[in-house]
């Protein structure tokens, strides 16, 4: 190996997904050197094994769902997917795995790309090894921001290596649908690939360990209306069921239970949770423990490093995309004050430099069949916070636009009002479509729009939206 000059920037970013293109863009749009450091493909977990192509291949699926419901139109689509089709249109979405024009655009902002694995090598350092084993030395006047967000978790199972499991980025990337696919996990990647595979073409087995049932963080009804559709849809699901060993016998996957039932498949996919990409980035190099989430404060500074950034996942803040997108914005935004001089950040709550929505406003969406959308805190997450609230709930399918969107809609809404101040602390939406009616209910808890003005935001008809005037009025009337 050989040892090349030092760059010193203003700002160093390791890790190019989503969250370090956008702490580069805020630190270039003030002013600041920025470098972003990748070792894989730039655009990150989300463009190639994750968001888009999982929602790519979840798309044709909730589309012939909405067909079958409507008169006129079902009896065209009760035939099988075009499996081939969707896997090729998901290829499109990843760029075929080339992340050409991710290049071009941290050109387009005048930022540096440093391709190779990037390391802390002490305060305000990074090492970069390149692929040809070259070594490169950047330093960073202000900060450096740890983006590397995180990977999948598997279970200590021996042998576990030998069977080759899938992960989540097997999952979004496979080449065909297994015949039969044993799918471990309750969370949202175990229940949208086994709706996503299911409808491809795969026998799915869905294995749930403990009694929480599926998307256990969530009101307890949208796990409960999810499981049933994936057990309509054909999905052998089995809850308080955990995988004891597994074994790949002349190619075929034999998991056995804790129970002893012994399943037989041709691939098994881990969706148990993620671990932060943080075990070979330096971190004892500044005191840290390597592997571990990073503690952060509201403004992604890691505490007691006044230099240091933890953005995204590698803080276990919310793991999803668009949240560390936001967290992003905040970081740029604290790092370019800081950088100017600024001592007195705005960091009250909702303020340009804090994060205040990863307490009390995340947004999310699950693209199963029905949909889950949520925003804020559920009733027992507020019940925990310590406010005094009250959930109301209304029957999705009683709402004029959800009869118009198909035949036979089942959903369910509840809304979580604060009876202190009469604001909404979350919002949770199940049924088919709702996905995109989550901006309204994050726009109502960011907001803290009172329920009195609430009244006045007339939802339009006939659409799904309209549950809200029918929650305003449960929530009035009694």
């Amino acid at each position: 190996m050989t040892q090349s000059d030092s760059i010193a920037y203003d700002v160093v970013v390791i890790g190019g997904g989503p969250v370090g293109e956008n702490v580069a863009d805020r630190t270039r749009a003030a002013g600041l050197s920025t470098a972003i450091v990748e070792s894989e493909l730039v655009g990150g977990e989300c463009s190639y094994w994750a968001c888009m192509p999982s929602k790519a291949l979840l798309r044709p699926v909730l589309a012939r769902a909405d067909a079958r419901r409507l008169p006129g139109l079902a009896d065209s689509v009760r035939g099988p997917l075009d499996t081939a089709a969707v896997l090729a249109r998901r290829d499109g979405f990843t760029s075929h795995w080339k992340d050409d024009g991710q290049v071009q655009w941290v050109e387009s902002i005048g930022a540096d790309l440093h391709r190779g694995h990037g390391r802390l090598a002490g305060p305000r350092t990074v090492e970069v090894t390149a692929p040809d084993g070259t070594r490169r030395t950047l330093t960073a006047r202000h900060a450096v921001a740890v983006c590397t967000g995180s990977a999948a978790a598997l279970p200590d199972l021996p042998g576990l290596a030998d069977v080759r499991p899938w992960t989540s980025r097997d999952a979004t990337s496979a080449e065909s649908a297994p015949g039969r696919l044993i799918v471990v996990g309750g969370g949202v990647v175990a229940v949208e690939m086994a709706t996503a595979w299911q409808a491809l073409g795969s026998q799915v087995t869905l294995l749930v360990r403990g009694d929480a049932g599926l998307l256990a963080r969530m009101e307890p009804f949208a796990g409960e209306m999810v499981a049933q559709a994936l057990t309509e849809a054909g999905v052998d699901l089995r809850t308080g069921t955990s995988v004891r060993s597994v074994t790949r016998e002349d190619g075929t996957v034999v998991a056995v239970t804790d129970t002893g039932d012994r399943i037989e498949a041709d691939e098994i996919l881990f969706a148990t949770g993620r671990v932060p990409r943080t075990r070979d980035i330096g971190l004892d190099t500044v005191g840290l423990e390597p592997g571990s989430w990073l503690s952060v404060d509201d403004s992604l500074q890691v505490e007691g490093h006044d230099w240091l950034y933890a953005v995204g996942d590698a803080n276990h803040r919310a793991l999803l995309t668009h949240q560390g997108k936001y967290q992003a914005r905040i970081a740029g935004a604290a790092i370019a004050a800081r950088a100017s001089g600024v001592t007195d950040l705005d960091a009250g709550p909702w303020g340009a430099h804090v994060a205040t929505a990863d307490h009390d406003a995340v947004p999310q969406v699950v693209f199963t069949d029905p949909e889950v959308a949520s925003a804020g805190l559920t009733l027992a997450e507020a019940e925990r916070a310590g406010h005094r609230v009250r959930a109301v709930d209304i029957d999705l399918g009683t709402v004029a636009g959800a009869s118009v969107y198909g035949e036979g809609y089942t959903g369910r809404a509840r809304m979580v009002v604060d009876l202190e101040d009469e604001i909404v602390r979350g919002v949770t939406f199940v049924g088919p479509g709702v996905g995109e009616m989550t901006h309204s209910a994050t726009i109502a808890v960011v907001g803290q729009v009172p329920i009195s003005r609430l009244w006045h935001a007339v939802p339009p008809y006939p659409t799904i939206s309209e549950v809200w005037l029918r929650l305003l009025e449960a929530y009035r009337d009694n």
